[in-house]
């Protein structure tokens, strides 16, 4: 709590004085915390009223008497260099890493290992979503006819990535399926838009661990052949704006419906991807602050 200047104290006694009040010191119990030890009030003998005298100055206050509110960050980079710029000995960094709502967050007046503070100074960085992350998240496991599924991949062709050939067998192995090239995915889509309106003939799961569909009006393929659909591929995308890259595998699985396709894609695991960057960017956090780093969330409301 703040006090007031011994000089406003000493000018406001010799105005109380010329008006028959007095300033009093009233000093607080020994046991209470987080209070001065006195406190100045003005005491008029003739009514008995008693007015503290730091609420005659507070009509005049220009600034607050601490730092509040929690100041927000849009990158890492920001975060780090709004904490070095108002930390103090007992600041710490809290870290929520659950996948749907990460945040970090500095609370710059946390408490000592001795003494309670107040927690109300913050700066919080809210793992803002990358465009990419945002629209893949959007069709994780619905599902969408042909013509919007080749639509869908048309526009994000530059998140296909070339499996490498660990990823080929983890993953191959793992969903006892053939792990999909770009181009792979690329001609699929482009084929299903030529088959947008066609009755599916026939869909059956090869050995290769891909499937193999051919319509009833397979002539319109350039070729005359099965559009073959890898079982898995994978993306190289940020989850997070100006974070770095993942390489996320995708399921791509279809069902039969009246003749019909209906497509979905299912993001393995999207949340290991999101907790790895939290803690990783934590540790950073950490690093470059030298202050403490939790993963959970402060007790204290903001």
């Amino acid at each position: 709590m703040e006090t007031l200047d011994q000089g406003a104290v000493e000018a406001v006694a010799k105005l109380a004085k010329a008006s028959g009040s007095q300033v009093l010191n009233v000093t607080a119990p020994s046991d209470m915390k987080g209070v001065p030890s006195s406190i100045p009030v003005l005491f008029n003998a003739e009514t008995g009223h008693v007015h503290a005298l730091a609420d005659q100055f507070e009509k005049y206050r220009t600034k607050p008497t601490r730092k509040a509110g929690v100041a927000k960050a849009e990158t890492l980079e920001s975060f780090i260099a709004l904490t070095n710029l108002h930390k103090q000995e007992n600041s710490v960094i809290f870290a929520d890493t659950s996948w749907k709502n990460p945040i970090l967050l500095a609370v710059i007046d946390y408490h000592s290992a001795d003494a309670p503070d107040n927690g109300k100074h913050r700066i919080a960085y809210r793992f803002p979503v990358s465009a990419e992350w945002a629209a893949w998240l959007a069709i994780d496991n619905k599902p969408m006819t042909q013509e919007a599924f080749a639509e869908f991949i048309e526009d994000h062709i530059a998140d296909l990535s070339t499996p490498d050939l660990q990823e080929q067998e983890d993953f191959g192995g793992m969903f006892a399926a053939k792990v999909g090239f770009p181009n792979e995915i690329i001609g699929l889509s482009r084929g299903l838009q030529i088959h947008a309106e066609t009755r599916v003939k026939q869909a059956i799961k090869l050995q290769t661990g891909e499937s193999q569909i051919t319509f009833e009006e397979d002539h319109k393929t350039a070729n005359g052949d099965p559009l073959n659909v890898p079982g898995v591929f994978i993306l190289n995308i940020a989850p997070f704006f100006m974070g770095e890259t993942a390489r996320v595998p995708v399921r791509l699985r279809y069902r039969l419906r009246d003749g019909k396709l209906l497509w979905s894609c299912q993001l393995y695991r999207p949340d290991k991807y999101i907790t790895e960057q939290v803690r990783s960017d934590m540790d950073q956090a950490s690093e470059e602050t030298e202050l403490p780093a939790f993963e959970g969330n402060p007790e204290m409301a903001a």
